[in-house]
Parts: C-alpha cells; structure tokens; sequence
C-alpha cells in the first residue's frame, strides 16, 4: 500500500490511515499500533516551509545522512572526520548535528562555547575554516551540561528551522549526523530533505550482533523511506595500537594493577627494538558472527570498510581537530581516508 511518498509500515494494524494522514496516529484504527507515537508527532499534510527549504537545499549539490542503530558505535566521530576530510579536499562543506537531545558535534568540531550569528539572511553556520560550517542546538544551550527534554513536535520544528534558516550558500557536501535509532528525528529530516535529493546514508556499526541487529532496523528504514543506502562502516574494528603507545601493567593476587610499562618499553628496546615498529591488535567486540561485511552480503547493501579502535583517533575526536592533520592516527586515518576517497568517487561518478 502507498501513502504519499512513505509505505504503511509492515507492522501496522489493519486499516492504518498512513503515516501522511491527518488521522495518523489519532484513528481509532491507530490504538495499539508500535508507530502510534511517531505517526501522531510526525509533520503532516502540504508544507509552506518546504518551498523556503527547497530554495535553501538547492545550492547544495550532495546531501548526505549518517545513522547508526546504536548509539555509542562512533557515528558523530565518522560524521566529525568525513567532513573534516572532505573539507581538506577544497569542497564546501557543510556540517548539520541533529542530534538534539545529545549533540556531541560542536565538541568534536573544536567549537565548543561558540554562540550562532543571525544577519538578513538567516542562521549563519559556525565556521571551523572558511570551506567549513557547523550548526547544532549544541551552540544554542545556555550551558553545554543543559538537557534538552523535548517530545518529538519540539524536535521536528528546530530540525525544519535548521533547514529552512540557516544560510549555507554553495555547498558541495552536507553531512547530516542524526542521532541513534529510527524516531521522530529521522522521520523529519527524511521529509523535509526528500524533495531536494538526498544522495542517501552512511551507516556506522560496531561488528558484534547486539549492534548488527539494530543495524538492520536502520537498512529496514532507509528501504522503506526511500533512502538508498551508501554503505555500512564497521567503525571500532579491534583495537589497533603502536606498541610503542602501549601501557603495560602486573596484575598481582588481589587484582591490583602496578604500571610496569617503563621497565616494558626498555626491555623491548633492549632485547627486541623491531617490535616497537609494529601495531598490537586485539579483538574489542566479538565478529565471529562476520560482522558488518557479512550483515551487507546479506542485505544487499554496500559494505565501505572497517576503522580499527585507534586511541589517537578518540583524542583527536576529544579535542576537536582532524585525524588527517597529522601523523598520530596512523592506523586509522588510513582506513577513514579511504573509505572517504572511495564515496567521493562514487559521488562524482554520479554527477
């Protein structure tokens, strides 16, 4: 059955009105349905705002979202670094937090406490270079420790004021970083970006089932909305680590550690120097289920790569600044840089 642009979900009761319904979620047919709460807050019928939105979106050539099933998998990390990346490749770049209730992007972006200007022209992004621009309710709280508790109505209009007032001007990319799940958030922003073309999601995941199996509620949305699915990233892919970086301990009778990593370090340059040019790696999350890769095979979407758990690329993440600018992520930069490299391409291939 079809409603507008968006199918009935699977899982609705019979004689559902469809989520573009006026009735959504308030039909006597409604009581009971899982997508009860959604389809009520969702934004209904013809829109106004969707020509100003149109108008905004349509200097922008490439639109893309980032998801995650799960929350704390890395998804604003990828989406922080992406940008990042893209950015160092002279487009303009545009970076959009909708994460409401936990924005995390102005932090990674180095722009905390950084307030947003208005001028005749609308909202004006945050800049971190002049090819770089940051929006996010993140710049708007009086506080960065201040909770954000909205329902969903609340969300939807600053999501659709992000859209409709912000003055991007001529980007090459935005990258929207959504938060974690399939609600409220990313009903809207399907929504309101659908009729300008979105060139669809980037997935993150961790390679363990507890996350795979939210992963694949997010390839189910993606479908069902019409979003094509990019590819997936297997972010935190083991922990790799220069052995060099590495901290050592001894672990005695009552589990009490002793930091032993001096006494370590000049054993192995001692006894063994060549081992301080290779990279430990380790299993953090259990893939013997295949991970990300086979969960793509599976579902006939792309798989674009895997990140290993690198503790540079957390502290650059926690400091705001871009793991390519340096050498110090050298085992994760690598692998971000080509997962980038290769979805520019596809991008460009597009055009």
């Amino acid at each position: 059955m079809d409603n507008g642009n968006y199918d009935i979900p699977e899982n609705a009761n019979e004689h559902c009105p469809g989520p573009q319904s006026e009735e959504a979620g308030k039909a006597d047919s409604c009581a009971g349905c899982p997508n009860q709460q959604i389809c009520a807050t969702a934004p209904k019928g013809p829109d106004p705002d969707m020509v100003t939105i149109a108008e905004r979106m349509a200097t922008i050539k490439h639109k893309i979202l980032v998801l995650s099933g799960k929350g704390g998998v890395g998804k604003s990390t990828f989406s922080a670094q992406l940008s990042f990346a893209l950015a160092e490749l002279d487009n303009q770049v545009g970076l959009l937090d909708i994460d409401i209730c936990g924005p995390s992007i102005p932090k990674m972006m180095g722009l905390e406490g950084q307030d947003i200007h208005q001028s005749n022209l609308g909202w004006s992004p945050v800049y971190v270079e002049s090819n770089l621009g940051v929006m996010s309710i993140g710049f708007m709280l009086p506080h960065p420790d201040e909770a954000v508790i909205w329902r969903g109505p609340r969300k939807n209009g600053l999501i659709k004021q992000f859209l409709k007032d912000v003055d991007w001007g001529e980007l090459d990319y935005l990258v929207v970083d959504a938060p974690p799940g399939t609600s409220d958030e990313h009903i809207s922003i399907v929504q309101f970006l659908q009729a300008t073309g979105i060139d669809g999601a980037i997935i993150v995941t961790t390679p363990q089932q507890v996350s795979l199996i939210d992963v694949r509620k997010e390839i189910s949305f993606c479908k069902k909305v019409g979003i094509q699915v990019l590819g997936v990233v297997e972010n935190m892919s083991g922990l790799s680590q220069p052995v060099s970086d590495m901290r050592f301990v001894k672990l005695n009778e009552t589990g009490d550690q002793s930091d032993v990593t001096e006494w370590a370090l000049s054993y192995i340059r001692s006894n063994a120097p060549e081992l301080l040019h290779l990279v430990s790696c380790s299993e953090v999350f259990d893939s013997s289920g295949g991970g990300a890769a086979k969960m793509c095979m599976e579902m006939g979407v792309p798989f674009l790569g895997k990140v290993p758990m690198d503790p540079n690329l957390c502290r650059a993440a926690e400091e705001g600044r871009s793991c390519f600018a340096d050498q110090k992520c050298a085992v994760s930069a690598p692998a971000l840089r080509k997962i980038i490299q290769n979805l520019v391409a596809s991008r460009q291939h597009k055009e």
